[in-house]
């Protein structure tokens, strides 16, 4: 399967973070491996000199004479080619070298260890670096030696009494180092070369798990770009569920598709009935002049014809002054002025007047309770712009008066509510409006906040309203950040039970 991979997309920046990483830590492999390497074979090294050394040690043998002193027997003495060697006596006599090395050229006795540059005596054959430790580093004819200085002691007769003569020996043994850099080179390329291989080998691996798991993510974002104006279809896969890092992703895309969803068919609806109801007005208005047109009116007629044009103006611009206000209302754009206030006990108090002509005509009775029971009125202070209140209490009001029969009451009651959970938690100022009416019927109680609704026979325009009056309070409370609820009672054996509307709004402290 092959498959190409954008510069700038998420699987390219992560195979190449995995890459990068994969080859620092080849380099550090490398760098360390070069360090255990040098370590261990340096001191295997070091252990052949000292057993060659040893060897060498022992081809010291007595020299058999009147004096007992000791010789360097090179018979039995099974060295490699290249080592070079020395040995000397206490005496700072030289008993024998190696035919290859014109040696240090002096007697390297117990101080010689404190010298720490070549001996002035030192011959053309080489040039020993004496260091504090035994081991030093020597050049012996343009190659790298590792030289060991071992100090013994040979007895010789020690059978006769006073147990023989003990001579000091001195060897001075080197071997050529350059076996020991090739084998640990050796080992460092196949390290360096596993390494190159695992990269090669590993990088399509990765490319290619990375494509694969990526796999949900692209199948989300395809099904995601599928979605239009005219397709709001969105299934997403079965992965992006069970994928941990996706599921969030998909629930959030899936829950905003359902709104922009909601929100299109709304606005459909808002422009299909609007443009219903605003041609239904024009053309009530076109018939009322249409009228006066047929033939010629008395003064009289064309008075009245007159007064009925200019209600259907009044019903046409009122239609249009709500459609205006809902839109203003569910518009998300944030106050000018900052973070709107309003009394709520003053608002009901201006919408209890406003109404008060209109109560007084249908005879209905508008009774405040608990208005300021468990708060003072300049305490009931909710976050909705006061225009925006007023219209709220007036229009939830004013509904209630035109379903509540003759010599009825209607209940407004305001409390105040303690926030749940934490003693921080916001309090919340609840409006009630309750009528006597005959109710709303059960299939139509879902519908009563849709724009342009009009399902009860009863809440027709015959009682002057556009359908949009709960749309305009559903949207103010929305937008102040409160909940709105209606209860209602249309059973015929329970008569005059009426409808209850809730409103919390949150309140300021």
């Amino acid at each position: 399967m092959t498959f190409s991979i954008h510069p700038r997309s998420i699987a390219f920046r992560l195979i190449m973070a995995v890459l990068a990483v994969e080859l620092v830590s080849s380099i550090l492999v490398v760098v360390i491996s070069f360090g255990y390497e040098r370590h261990i074979h340096f001191r295997s090294f070091d252990v052949m000199l000292r057993g060659r050394a040893d060897s060498v040690l022992g081809a010291v043998q007595d020299a058999d004479d009147s004096g007992d002193n000791v010789i360097l027997d090179k018979a039995d003495l099974h060295i490699p080619a290249e080592d070079v060697f020395e040995v000397w006596d206490g005496s700072g006599h030289l008993l024998g070298r190696s035919s290859n090395w014109q040696g240090l050229g002096n007697w390297p006795g117990p101080d010689i260890a404190q010298n720490t540059g070549p001996s002035p005596q030192a011959q053309m054959g080489g040039s020993l670096a004496q260091q504090p430790e035994d081991f030093s580093i020597s050049v012996v004819n343009g190659h790298h030696y590792r030289m060991l200085r071992v100090q013994g002691a040979r007895t010789v007769d020690p059978l006769e009494p006073g147990g023989g003569k003990v001579h000091q020996v001195v060897v001075v043994y080197g071997s050529p180092v350059s076996h020991v850099w090739r084998a640990i080179r050796g080992a460092v390329e196949f390290y360096a070369a596993g390494s190159v291989l695992l990269l090669l080998v590993t990088g399509p691996l990765i490319a290619w798990l990375l494509h694969r798991g990526l796999l949900p993510l692209r199948q989300l974002a395809s099904l995601a770009s599928q979605v239009s104006v005219d397709a709001w279809h969105f299934s997403p896969p079965a992965s992006a569920y069970s994928t941990p890092e996706l599921a969030p992703l998909t629930r959030a895309l899936e829950s905003a598709l359902h709104r922009l969803e909601r929100s299109f068919l709304q606005q459909r609806a808002f422009v299909s009935d609007a443009a219903h109801e605003l041609k239904t007005a024009v053309a009530v208005a076109k018939s009322s002049i249409q009228l006066l047109t047929i033939k010629r009116r008395t003064p009289e007629e064309y008075e009245a014809g007159l007064e009925r044009c200019l209600v259907d103006s009044h019903r046409l611009e009122n239609l249009v002054v709500e459609m205006l206000t809902l839109a203003r209302a569910e518009s998300a754009a944030p106050e000018a002025s900052g973070e709107p206030t309003a009394d709520l006990v003053a608002c009901m108090r201006v919408a209890v007047m406003k109404l008060e002509t209109i109560s007084a005509l249908r005879d209905v009775h508008v009774s405040l309770i608990d208005l300021a029971a468990e708060a003072s009125p300049s305490q009931i202070k909710v976050r909705a712009a006061e225009d925006d209140c007023k219209m709220l209490v007036s229009n939830l009001l004013l509904n209630a008066l035109q379903h509540s029969p003759s010599a009825s009451t209607v209940d407004l009651k305001l409390t105040c509510e303690a926030g749940e959970g934490a003693s921080s938690a916001v309090s919340s100022a609840v409006f009630v409006v309750r009528d006597r009416g005959s109710g709303i019927a059960p299939e139509a109680l879902p519908h009563v906040f849709d724009r342009f609704y009009r399902g009860d026979p009863s809440r027709t325009r015959n009682t002057g309203g556009t359908g949009l009056g709960l749309a305009i309070s559903k949207a103010i409370v929305q937008k102040a950040g409160g909940s709105i609820t209606i209860t209602s009672q249309a059973d015929p054996k329970l008569p005059h039970q009426g409808t209850t509307v809730t409103v919390r709004l949150p309140m300021i402290e």
